[in-house]
Parts: structure tokens; C-alpha cells; sequence
């Protein structure tokens, strides 16, 4: 069965829910858990529920490594209360997917519990192309949350 679950999450609502899936799951097969908030590396228009306004490249990493330890504490309060241990990594990469799986192989996860893309609009196209993308690349199995 599986023993390390990796839950990648962008801090929105529909993450969340797929964290406090996964914290139930990891709590039923045993299996610790670890969440992958992805920073991006340069200014994007839209990354998760928002955008980083920033005025230097400074300004701006400090910013999404501020919006990182934000939810993954979130994340770290949501597994401590269902009595999860819980790892947190935040690789910057402006290819969600690919710092996602390669999350999941350098920690040794053998599932992906992520969100589906249950969005509308320029957000549901960002967030599903990273889900879809996530899905067609991996080699580790994915559960999807929707």
C-alpha cells in the first residue's frame, strides 16, 4: 500500500480540501505525508488564488517565499490537528509539474494526491493544465481530488 503521500497545494480552497483528504487517507493506510508548495521563479500574471505585486526581483522572491511559509503553515496546522506529521517542501519553478514530481521522486512518495482542475475561468485553465500535466508526466500514481 501506500507509505508516503505527496499533496501539492496553492494555498486555494480546493487544495485544501484535497490536503484534508489526503490527511484522512495517510491516516487510514499509515502513510506520512508531505506537502509541495511550488514558488514561481519570475512574475506570472496569476499563480494559485493570486498574484505577487512586487518592484524588484528582490521584492518579489520575498514575497512568494512569504506566501509559501504562509500556506504551508496552514497546511502544517490542518495535519496537526488530525494528528498527522506532516513535511512541507517549497521549490521554485515556473513549471509547477515538474518541481511536483520531482518533489515526489526526491522524497520518496509513491502517490501524488492532488486537486482536480474544479475551476472556471483563467484560474481553472492554469491550475488544470498543471493537474493534466501532472497526470501525463508522472510516473507515480495520482489521485485526484475534485
Amino acid at each position: 500500500m501506500f507509505k508516503s503521500i505527496l499533496v501539492p497545494t496553492d494555498g486555494s480552497e480546493l487544495s485544501d480540501k484535497a490536503l484534508d483528504r489526503a490527511l484522512v487517507f495517510a491516516k487510514e493506510v499509515n502513510a506520512k505525508l508531505c506537502v509541495c508548495y511550488v514558488k514561481p521563479d519570475e512574475p506570472l500574471a496569476y499563480y494559485g488564488d493570486g498574484a505577487f505585486a512586487a518592484t524588484s526581483n528582490e521584492q518579489f522572491t520575498a514575497a512568494a517565499e512569504r506566501e509559501a511559509q504562509r500556506v504551508l503553515q496552514r497546511a502544517r496546522d490542518r495535519a496537526a490537528s488530525s494528528g498527522i506529521a506532516v513535511d512541507t517542501t517549497s521549490p521554485t519553478s515556473n513549471w509547477p509539474h515538474e518541481a511536483i514530481i520531482a518533489a515526489a521522486r526526491e522524497r520518496g512518495c509513491d502517490l501524488i494526491c492532488m486537486a482536480s482542475h474544479g475551476r472556471r475561468g483563467l484560474r481553472g485553465l492554469v491550475l488544470g493544465s498543471e493537474t493534466v500535466k501532472v497526470l501525463t508526466h508522472s510516473d507515480i500514481p495520482v489521485f485526484l481530488y475534485r
